[in-house]
């Protein structure tokens, strides 16, 4: 008896087998990311194939689940005798981005689509979401539930919806599109290109690979957005939360000089509040002296984290007591920069020294440009790249050729 299909799991090799459906030219490859959603699979793979054979779509489904212990693994090797399905099991990252991307490291199809597995995203609607792309009249497409003829179910509540349209519309600067947090979407394989170039933080992995991926020419297809009726939703208050800090990275990423230097100045800002919060605090208590100094040095402090968490979050790998070092330098020669240009103008101008509030100003702005670059370039500058976490995998040859070498048990 045949081995029943390709799986894969993190902490051993492939099981050299490749079911013979699979190895012909693909048109599609889905990636399904999933944890615990077992219940949901056999339907999933039913209504999906019904709907690519019914297209004459020669389609490959990929599983990447979490581990899941509820029988995903036994179930896929069950599927795989009757549609060609591999299965790939992580044993030690989590989170559907991840998974999304592990998937996509494997697809051989030329268009790859993406989908959840609990059925909320209609399987009938895959051709029709490959169609604009086949057509060359979009390079991304969304299964969308905001455009004419697109729905959600009635049972979603008040809340629900204006947590989408919010999401939505804070990602209004990176895409037009209506849609941007769908999960249920089509691209080109060539267009995708080397994915390790994907960093997503959260769940929006369809909103990263527009902005990475340049995405300029966005389709929308309207789909009916179905609840799960088996299984337990994975969105929680964290996601939300991740889903802002990926927010913060695009924007960076698409916008880099302007967003960063104005998330710095926001951050310096907050600093001044704390600044000027613990100095009025701490004067009654440790007197002018040693209240000014511990109020400069907590204010700093403050700005060196969240500079750190958010200005500069795109890299990582650096030793966070160097990079503070140098930040309180910085910080010193902005500040010596800042009372030194205040001192000059007021010495230098009638106006000035009539209106050292103005003095101030400039010298301020002079300073926190001069802080903004040392910290762009010498500060948080020396990081190294963050790079998704990938698992070696075999050439396409090697992939193919494997299976020559396993003989029925």
């Amino acid at each position: 008896m045949k081995p029943s299909a390709c799986i894969f799991a993190e902490a051993s090799e492939p099981i050299p087998y490749l079911p013979a459906r699979a190895m012909s030219a693909l048109d599609v490859s889905i990636v399904v990311p999933t944890y615990k959603e077992a219940t949901n699979l056999t339907e999933l793979a039913a209504r999906l194939f019904a709907a690519t054979d019914g297209a004459q779509l020669k389609a490959e489904l990929i599983i990447v689940d979490d581990n899941s212990d509820d029988g995903t693994i036994e179930l896929c090797e069950e599927l795989a005798e009757r549609y060609p399905l591999r299965l790939i099991t992580r044993t030690e990252e989590r989170g559907l981005a991840t998974a999304v991307i592990r998937g996509m490291e494997e697809t051989t199809g030329e268009y790859v689509l993406v989908m959840d597995a609990d059925l909320s995203h209609p399987p009938m609607s895959v051709p029709s979401l490959l169609a604009p792309l086949k057509a060359d009249k979009a390079n991304f497409v969304i299964g969308s539930r905001y455009v004419a003829g697109g729905s959600v179910d009635e049972s979603w509540s008040f809340f629900r919806h204006l947590n989408s349209r919010i999401a939505g519309w804070l990602a209004k600067g990176l895409t037009n599109a209506k849609d941007p947090m769908a999960g249920f979407f089509a691209i080109r394989r060539d267009r995708l290109g080397d994915v390790s170039k994907l960093s997503p933080c959260g769940y929006k992995i369809g909103l990263e690979i527009m902005v990475r991926c340049e995405c300029n020419r966005v389709a929308e297809v309207p789909i009916h957005f179905q609840d799960r009726r088996h299984g337990e939703s994975k969105l929680n208050l964290r996601e939300q939360w991740r889903y802002i800090q990926h927010l913060l990275r695009l924007y960076t990423f698409q916008f880099p000089g302007l967003l960063r230097f104005a998330a710095f100045c926001t951050v310096g800002a907050s600093g001044m509040v704390v600044d000027l919060a613990l100095f009025r605090g701490l004067l009654p208590i440790v007197g002018l002296a040693a209240g000014r100094a511990l109020a400069i040095w907590a204010a700093m402090t403050w700005n060196f984290e969240f500079n750190r968490r958010f200005t500069f979050q795109e890299p990582n790998g650096s030793n966070r007591l160097a990079e503070y070092g140098r930040f309180c330098t910085a910080c010193l020669l902005g500040a010596t920069i800042s009372w030194s240009t205040s001192l000059t103008l007021m010495a230098s101008f009638t106006h000035f020294s009539t209106s050292p509030v103005g003095a101030a100003v400039i010298g301020t702005g002079i300073a926190a440009c001069v802080n903004y670059a040392l910290c762009r370039v010498w500060v948080f500058g020396k990081r190294k790249i963050r790079k998704v976490p990938v698992t070696p995998k075999l050439s396409a040859e090697q992939f193919f050729n494997r299976g020559e070498a396993v003989s029925a048990p």
